[in-house]
């Protein structure tokens, strides 16, 4: 095990592996096809190939094909098995000097405390999928949760599509806007509990370090704001991505979260994500 934890460590030494490794992270459980890896980090394929090569060789990534295209994702299993090996074993279990997080899944840390929570959405223009997630959540489970949204690049204004599908749903769009995801880092900032990306662009920035580790997840889905055609042709992709968040945030605020330590939190939200049923609402 000592060697294989070596050649990890070595294979992410390298700051674009060690960007891919953090992208595919960001992503999981979705597969990325290579195109998009190097179109978000600004790699040429022969490079990235490379690059992929030394990390699926050091068993950290997987690859699938996929109709006519490669698709990578991370080994979560053998990512586990590295940091069990660094935070278990090298510390010898000691909680003065290993993550907080890594003893979680194993001492059966505290649970989600009975409070209300904190939760942010992110897409890139904040204009439609998380003001969306944003209004549902609030509307669905106020009570329990208060619910914001934010964008990597926000728009001026909100898509006029989305501001109707929320009034024909009976949202109150007065408090809706678009903000910069700089709004919820800092001294200022609330503590958030959750933070979903609901835009694959999104996922596949760099967004800040989240101060107090909430639980993150990817909740990716087509961008209704790109559909083509007639009005009412763009209606339906609003109404459509509008019924995706919905059902996902349906299984997300029905979650007993009093009952789930973290590891079993981080699995029920990534569930959500990779449930592809719910983008056929």
């Amino acid at each position: 095990m000592e060697k294989e934890i070596l050649s990890r460590l070595s294979t992410l030494g390298h700051p674009h592996r060690l960007a891919i490794f953090r992208l595919l992270m960001r992503r999981y459980p979705d597969r990325v096809a290579a195109g998009e890896i190097g179109a978000a980090l600004g790699l040429k394929p022969s490079t990235l190939s490379a690059y992929l090569a030394a990390l699926m060789r050091a068993r950290l990534v997987t690859q699938a094909r996929e109709g006519t295209s490669l698709r990578y994702s991370i080994d979560v299993t053998e990512v586990r098995r590295t940091f069990d090996y660094l935070f278990l074993d090298c510390c010898r279990g000691r909680p003065d000097l290993c993550s907080p997080l890594a003893f979680s899944s194993r001492t059966g840390a505290p649970q989600m405390a009975d409070r209300k929570f904190n939760v942010l959405f992110i897409c890139t223009g904040n204009s439609a999928r998380s003001i969306f997630a944003e209004s549902i959540l609030r509307a669905e489970a106020g009570d329990r949760f208060t619910a914001f949204s934010a964008g990597t690049r926000p728009y001026s204004e909100l898509n006029p599509f989305a501001l109707q599908v929320l009034r024909d749903k009976g949202h109150d769009v007065s408090m809706l806007r678009a903000k910069n995801v700089a709004e919820f880092s800092g001294p200022d900032a609330p503590h958030l509990d959750f933070v979903f990306t609901v835009c694959d662009q999104a996922a596949n920035e760099e967004c800040p370090a989240w101060e107090g580790q909430p639980v993150t997840a990817h909740w990716g889905m087509p961008d209704p704001v790109k559909a083509e055609g007639t009005d009412a042709q763009k209606s339906l992709a609003f109404q459509q991505a509008y019924g995706a968040l919905r059902n996902r945030i349906h299984a997300f605020a029905a979650l007993k979260l009093e009952t789930l330590d973290r590891m079993a939190l981080q699995k029920a939200v990534d569930d959500i994500g990779r449930d592809v049923a719910g983008l056929k609402a």
